[in-house]
């Protein structure tokens, strides 16, 4: 059988390289274009956009985009230091010589995992800081006091843990257990762990973090109960959260699933839209259901994911799949091989000693490796998603035209696109690559025609 390592590392370093390239051209593009155009307020917005508002829109845009030019070179670095440099089977190897290797075939395996998701947090945690404390508070942004933002850390950690641990446990176990179609039964694991954690999630994990009362503004819950009514949607109730303890954006959006459903306004929104607006908004969410675009979305992640399974089931056998990404497989040789391959007496056994002839199994390194290469290769394919994304947007705000004043809707949005600092002017190649909502301008020129319709 041909060794396929060489082959595949030189595949993956293209890969890696390519997406970089283009991920420094896409972002580049959006500076400039950003900043080219920041001078003044188009045309088309020239009457309810300030253009200190543009300005400052255009700076945050050009700051976050310049600091995701560092974040991209240090993921390339840490990427590379995780695969081809050796790091991840470091870590592998220091674990297997351990007293780990002693508490059976999980254990160490999950030790594995816990320790690559502890150090990639860490890595990860100066530019959550940066981002927090630094871009998103010089445009006044962030509401989070740094004692706020360390509990939110505990928290989110410990329930990570206890959430994630055991699934990750059972998929590794049915990896090991359950012969060759193994990813099959994993992928219906998580599966039914997705569709718990949508049910669990509003009532459960939400409120550790934020605070949820009923919408007590009478009027406005019965415009909004009128609205549900009409478009025949139920929920099990209307919830204001308090979103200005962490951030001044604004948001609403719908949680849970099947009965357990539930309208969420941010008090920032209901602090910057008028009823009609909020009404408008709402409507537009409310479209994505009734063109069942939660549901198809819903059906295309459980279809990416059995493909997904079923790739990790085939790659998880092949030995070029480890070395090529430079990592040593688990080996557990046979009796004969041990015996045919021992070293003269005193001397250090192949793969640095004993422990490496331990039978632990290579589910968690395939696990890692694959999370790890899988985002390299789909970032190819994500402006598809995001082309599809984009058309759900227009259809919702087609739904909620229909169903509310369209005037409400497109003052909502601007209201939205300078409160969020978003960028007016985005270059049209990086929004198509990147933007899972049509650019403003987009957006409204597609809304103008139903505006001027006749009732």
């Amino acid at each position: 059988m041909r060794d396929y390592s060489l082959l595949f590392t030189l595949v993956f370093s293209a890969v890696l390289v390519l997406g970089l390239l283009t991920r420094l051209y896409l972002a580049s593009r959006q500076i400039r274009h950003v900043a080219q155009n920041r001078a003044s307020v188009p045309d088309a917005f020239a009457a309810t956009i300030s253009l200190p508002a543009h300005h400052k829109a255009a700076d945050y845009t050009i700051t976050k985009a310049r600091f995701g030019l560092l974040e991209m070179a240090f993921a390339t670095a840490v990427m590379l230091a995780w695969t081809l440099l050796g790091g991840l089977d470091t870590l592998n190897q220091a674990l297997l010589a351990s007293t780990l290797a002693d508490y059976g075939r999980l254990v160490p395996q999950l030790a594995l995992m816990l320790a690559f998701g502890l150090i990639s947090g860490l890595l990860d945690l100066p530019f959550t800081l940066y981002s927090t404390f630094k871009i998103e508070e010089r445009f006044g942004f962030n509401k989070m006091t740094l004692k706020l933002w360390l509990l939110d850390l505990l928290k989110s950690t410990l329930i990570g843990a206890v959430i994630g641990l055991p699934i990750v446990a059972l998929i590794l176990w049915l990896m090991g257990s359950a012969g060759n179609l193994w990813w099959l039964w994993a992928w219906c694991a998580w599966m039914g762990f997705n569709l718990l954690v949508l049910v669990l999630y509003p009532t459960v994990i939400a409120p550790l973090f934020n605070k949820f009362k009923p919408l007590d503004d009478e009027a406005l819950r019965a415009r909004v109960t009128a609205l549900m009514q009409r478009c025949g949607f139920a929920a099990k109730g209307l919830f204001v959260m308090d979103g200005s303890k962490r951030s001044a954006h604004a948001n609403a959006y719908f949680t849970g699933f099947g009965a357990s459903k539930r309208v969420v306004f941010f008090d920032t929104l209901l602090k910057q839209l008028n009823p009609g607006e909020v009404d408008a908004v709402l409507a537009h969410e409310l479209g994505h259901f009734k063109h069942k675009h939660v549901i198809k979305r819903i059906v295309a992640m459980f279809a990416m994911s059995l493909a997904g399974f079923a790739l990790l089931g085939w790659l998880s056998s092949q030995l070029w799949f480890y070395t090529g990404l430079g990592v040593r497989p688990n080996i557990a040789p046979t009796l004969s091989a041990i015996a045919s391959s021992l070293p003269p007496e005193g001397a250090l056994a192949p793969w640095g000693g004993p422990a490496a002839l331990v039978s632990v199994p290579n589910d968690a390194l395939a696990l890692l490796l694959f999370m790890l290469v899988v985002p390299l290769f789909s970032f190819f394919i994500s402006p598809v998603f995001a082309l599809f994304s984009r058309k759900h947007e227009f259809e919702a705000d087609a739904y909620a035209i229909a169903q509310t004043d369209g005037k409400d809707l497109r003052s909502a949005l601007l209201k939205l696109y300078q409160d969020n600092a978003s960028t007016l002017t985005p270059d049209p190649v990086y929004a198509k690559f990147y933007y899972s909502h049509p650019p403003a301008s987009e957006r409204l020129a597609r809304m103008t025609p139903a505006l001027k319709a006749p009732a």
